[in-house]
């Protein structure tokens, strides 16, 4: 088998880079996009090649965004400066996805919520659990990270998930975290751990206002089931 031909030797309509700039991003393939990102590939195969690779090891996009660097590296003709580079693309993208919302923001509803954390966590291999901090007009203070907890199970302590709304003096509290299932469905210790995080927040003065669950296409709002009761 001869040696595949770079694609600097490529006709130029078949090339990544000239194919994005001459006719936009969305002509090209998801294989040509990650070889844009990754420039170049290894002897006997080409950027192109090494993409595909990627694409097929890891099922896609959507597989490729849950996976680190390490595993980028496992694919040859990957090293860890190129699998930054792709996971540092993927990261920009979430966000970029991500509906605003920001510090002084009001939240008013769930799907505002959900609008924002879906992008940033459905596609997390653990779970992480949120604290969203809002001052007396719910307008928002900052988010803190709780807990990371295990592929199934994320450990949240009442008192950790309320530290930083006293340290910040806020008003109110929603709480975020992510099943990375992709099924929101609430389980009996998410309830049972909201009942707790509401009974401390009656305690010590500060509401609890949600708990939203984030699935990979859809979400449960305890708010909008009733279910935030002690």
């Amino acid at each position: 088998m001869g040696k595949a031909l770079g694609i600097n030797m490529w006709p130029l309509d078949e090339r990544p880079r000239e194919r994005l700039v001459r006719y936009g991003p969305e002509t090209l393939t998801d294989g040509q996009l990650l070889a844009i990102l990754l420039g170049t590939g290894f002897e006997g195969s080409t950027a192109l090649d090494v993409g595909v690779a990627l694409l097929e090891r890891y099922d896609g996009l959507s597989g490729l965004s849950r996976r680190g660097v390490r595993e980028f590296c496992a694919v040859p003709g990957v090293g860890p400066a190129k699998a930054a580079l792709i996971k540092a693309a993927m990261e920009v993208g979430k966000r970029a996805t991500a509906a605003p919302l920001t510090t002084g923001q009001r939240v008013t509803s769930s799907e505002d919520v959900f609008r924002h954390y879906r992008p940033l966590m459905r596609d997390l291999r653990r779970e992480v659990f949120k604290v969203v901090l809002l001052d007396g007009k719910n307008a928002i203070i900052r988010d803190v990270t709780v807990s990371e907890g295990s592929l199934t199970l994320s450990i949240v302590h009442p008192r950790e998930a309320f530290v930083p709304a006293i340290k910040e003096s806020a008003a109110a509290v929603i709480f975020v975290h992510n099943h990375p299932s992709g099924d929101p469905e609430a389980s009996p210790e998410d309830r049972a751990l909201t009942r707790r995080l509401v009974s401390v927040g009656e305690i010590i003065g500060i509401r609890v206002l949600d708990h939203v669950i984030i699935g990979d296409r859809q979400y449960v709002s305890f708010a909008d089931e009733g279910w935030l009761t002690p």
